[in-house]
Formats: C-alpha cells, sequence, structure tokens
C-alpha cells in the first residue's frame, strides 16, 4: 500500500533530528565492539563487491537528457518520481503496483535540498529514492558511499547495500541506495537515515517503513563444496518486485584476500532459457576460528507469470580491483587490498528449483 507523509504536518523536528543523530552514533559504536564466543572472537568484515550483477551500484555519473526534459525533471521533486524514472524494472512495477511508501519530505543545508521521496521494503532489502537540488553546481561522490541507517535505533550486525547517483542537470540529481540485510527483520520498523556532504553537511531523515505483503518463499536445501569451499541456499523468496536468492558460504581459509565466498554471484535462467536479470551484489562475512563464513542475499527482477521452474548456477567473479575494512577486536578498522589476481577460480553445478503456481 502507498503511503503518503504529508510535509506540512507538525512535528517535533529537533528532538527527532537528535534522536537520529544520537541513534546513529550509538549504532556505530556498537559495531565496532568485539564478537566473543566460547572458544575465540569473531571478526567482522564487509566487502563492497564489483560484479556484472552488481551494475546497480557502479552507476555513478550522468545520462544524456535533451533539454526540454533536463528542464521539467528540474522541477522535482514530485513525489514517486524516482522510481518511476528508474531504469529498474523492480522499482518501476513496485511504484506501478502501488508498493511504494511515498514520502516527499525535504530538507535544506547550506544551499542542497535533500528530499527523500519514497521507500520500498520487500525481502529484507530496503531500496532508497532521493531527490538533491543544490544552488551551485556539485562535485561528483558529493555524497559518498550514500546514507547511513539505522533500524528502530541499532545498526544491523549485517548488511550491505550500494548507492548510485543519475545527474539530471548541473544542479538536480537523483539517487537510489539499496540496503541488504542478512538478518532477520522485523515487519514494520522505524528506519534512520543519515547523510552527509562533502563539506560536512548533514541531512537526518526518519520514517516508520512496512514490508510488503504477498512474498512466496520457497524452501531449497541446496549445498555442494567445491574446493574447499561450501555454499548453501536454504531458500528463494518471490514477490511482485522481484527474487531473492540467500545464500550462505563457508570456506577453509583465514585471509580474507583469498577467500571466495564473498565473491559469489548466481546466473539464472528459467524452463525457456530465458535469463532473469540480477540487480545488485554484495555480501557480509566473518573469520570464525579457521573458516570464514559470509551470507548474502541477491536480487533479481520480477518473474513472468508464465516461468514454471529455474535453473540457478553458481559462479565466481573474482575482483579486479576493490577491497575491503577489516575491523578488529578493539575496534580498528584496518583497509585491505585486493588480492583477486590470486584467487583461486573453481566451478559449481547447476541446480533446479520448481516455482510454484498461484491459483
Amino acid at each position: 500500500m502507498k503511503k503518503s507523509h504529508d510535509s506540512f504536518e507538525e512535528f517535533p523536528q529537533d528532538d527527532v533530528r537528535s534522536a537520529i543523530r544520537s541513534g546513529i552514533v550509538q549504532a556505530k559504536e556498537q559495531t565496532v565492539q568485539p564478537h566473543y564466543s566460547a572458544a575465540n572472537w569473531k571478526r567482522k568484515i564487509t566487502y563492497g563487491l564489483c560484479s556484472a550483477a552488481a551494475v546497480f551500484g557502479l552507476l555513478v555519473g550522468s545520462s544524456y537528457f535533451s533539454p526540454a526534459l533536463a528542464s521539467s525533471l528540474s522541477q522535482i521533486p514530485i513525489i514517486g518520481s524516482v522510481f518511476g524514472n528508474s531504469d529498474l524494472i523492480s522499482l518501476q512495477q513496485a511504484q506501478k503496483s502501488g508498493l511504494t511508501s511515498e514520502i516527499g519530505e525535504t530538507q535544506t543545508v547550506d544551499g542542497i535540498s535533500v528530499t527523500l521521496d519514497e521507500i520500498l521494503y520487500d525481502q529484507n532489502n530496503i531500496t532508497i529514492g532521493l531527490v538533491i537540488e543544490s544552488d551551485k553546481e556539485l562535485e561528483d561522490f558529493y555524497f559518498g558511499a550514500g546514507m547511513d541507517f539505522t533500524i528502530n535505533g541499532k545498526n544491523p550486525s549485517g548488511s550491505t547495500g550500494s548507492y548510485g547517483e543519475e545527474n539530471l542537470s548541473e544542479t538536480t540529481r537523483t539517487a537510489i541506495q539499496e540496503i541488504n540485510v542478512t538478518e532477520e527483520m522485523p515487519e514494520e520498523f522505524e528506519l534512520g537515515l543519515m547523510l552527509q556532504g562533502q563539506k560536512g553537511e548533514t541531512w537526518y531523515f526518519s520514517t516508520p517503513v512496512e514490508q510488503i505483503t504477498d512474498i512466496r518463499k520457497i524452501s531449497v536445501q541446496h549445498t555442494q563444496t567445491v574446493d574447499g569451499l561450501t555454499i548453501t541456499v536454504p531458500e528463494m523468496s518471490i514477490s511482485e518486485t522481484g527474487v531473492s536468492i540467500a545464500y550462505e558460504s563457508v570456506e577453509e581459509e583465514t585471509d580474507f584476500d583469498l577467500s571466495r565466498g564473498g565473491n559469489i554471484e548466481f546466473h539464472v535462467v528459467d524452463q525457456n532459457g530465458n535469463e532473469i536479470t540480477g540487480r545488485s551484489g554484495g555480501a557480509s562475512g566473518e573469520r570464525v576460528k579457521d573458516k570464514i563464513e559470509f551470507r548474502s542475499s541477491k536480487q533479481f527482477d520480477p518473474l513472468d507469470s508464465s516461468v514454471r521452474e529455474l535453473t540457478i548456477t553458481p559462479y565466481l567473479v573474482i575482483p579486479s580491483g576493490g577491497g575491503g575494512v577489516e575491523i578488529d577486536e578493539n575496534g580498528k578498522e584496518t583497509e585491505l587490498d585486493s588480492k583477486g589476481h590470486l584467487i583461486k577460480p573453481v566451478e559449481f553445478d547447476s541446480f533446479k528449483v520448481r516455482v510454484p503456481q498461484i491459483d
């Protein structure tokens, strides 16, 4: 159901901003605390992966628009404009079907107006649309990697995501941020958001979020081990907005730079050989004793009603660049360089999943 936010409704803005600021600061402090078990402490790490299926997160730049179109788009925010004008079929479908929450709240700091346009919350996946307008031209990557976030005032222990912008004119751009949480999520929660600019400007938002209904979960329980790397696909879920394939990996490795579990993607085709396009990537992992474990949920475009069966082929994407950040037991962060050229290739077997039909 679409939910409209009345931007003229009075509410204690200062109190809300202060609460969000405190919540995000506390959440950051919680994420760098050490994690202990009876036998050992676990070292957390999150990777931003570069892969063919993660194109969404890499599309930061500008696109060509006619002067007339650019002029009309510069008049936004029009609530619900970002998802409808995106190239992502899932977001277009979600908006068309009334599954997004329309917010339309605008905050202006130092001549830069940021509008929280709309939000979609489906299978553990939160997608946020922003409209950004500035009195002056902004540099690329002015907002870095996008928003920090909290769920009910806390930062989830495992999450990945991507952030991309599209320039509509010299002073107007839209942005889409995708957040994928790898732990169980409540059906409803308060989403806190904080965006920071290159010069220290800060925008705070807070809004209730509700998961879409009619999400069908399919038990898969597929496991295979190749060259010391075990991957398990416990389930997949299907909704009107897309397909989500959850996977876990365990590898007999202690060096994150050489581990392969976080670099797994899936090639998916239907019974007629038509490919289902993937739209996001990323995985969160941790070292447990002498093994490295990763978890992720890969997102794909919505299925056509004619799809009866899917053939899923896991494959390894060896990164040509990138890296990660390692957080030790004292909360110290260490930048990690990529060792993609040293990663050993691996080939997995395909498996099939029947898609139940709705009567």
